[in-house]
């Protein structure tokens, strides 16, 4: 019953036998079957029944595109294959949503955003993003890079709200000393 995420009785009995319908092939049990779905579930790690329930239909969506994958590889008509090949498709990402659904049952939906807060003066510029650090030579090689890139893609209407920033070219700009790491 903790594996399975519950302590009613009655969810239990009914959610076994619905996990050996699914297990099974035909009418016949199949223990493996059986068994292998149940240890998806256990792998899951249910928290309570609505997991437990999403874990049983993901582990059913499994083993029947598995079978689609198996008969998938032993068509011999192209009718035959694009019939499986479209069930096959349907169940993985099936699959894929389920496990986006217990990914999002499981946070409660909450998405995480981080809010930071720069100030730019007037006359300034700044990089909003995040920043790596390389050689000098590396650093003047990807500065000329950029700044070609840059002439070449430069729009050609501002917008009316603000002015135009100047373009420093290359060889008017006074060079910025780095701080050494002993400098700090």
């Amino acid at each position: 019953m903790k594996a399975l995420g519950t302590a009613d009785i009655d969810f239990l009995m009914g959610l076994l036998g619905q996990i050996s319908n699914a297990g099974s092939r035909g009418r016949e049990l199949d223990p493996v079957g059986v068994d292998f779905m149940l240890a998806v579930i256990k792998g899951i790690q249910p928290r309570d029944q609505v997991e437990a329930m999403l874990a049983s239909q993901m582990a059913a969506v499994h083993m029947a595109s598995m079978t689609l994958a198996r008969r998938l590889a032993r068509v011999e008509e192209i009718r035959q294959q694009d019939s499986a090949e479209r069930a096959f498709t349907k169940l993985t990402r099936t699959f894929a949503a389920q496990m986006e659904a217990l990914k999002r049952y499981r946070t409660g939906g909450e998405q995480k955003v981080t809010v930071q807060h720069v100030t730019v003066s007037d006359g300034a510029q700044a990089i909003v993003g995040n920043v790596t650090h390389s050689s000098r030579k590396e650093a003047a090689g990807s500065r000329e890079a950029a700044a070609k890139k840059s002439a070449a893609s430069r729009p050609l209407l501002a917008d009316a709200k603000t002015p135009p920033m100047p373009i420093i070219e290359e060889s008017k700009r006074a060079p910025v000393p780095a701080l050494e790491k002993n400098e700090k």
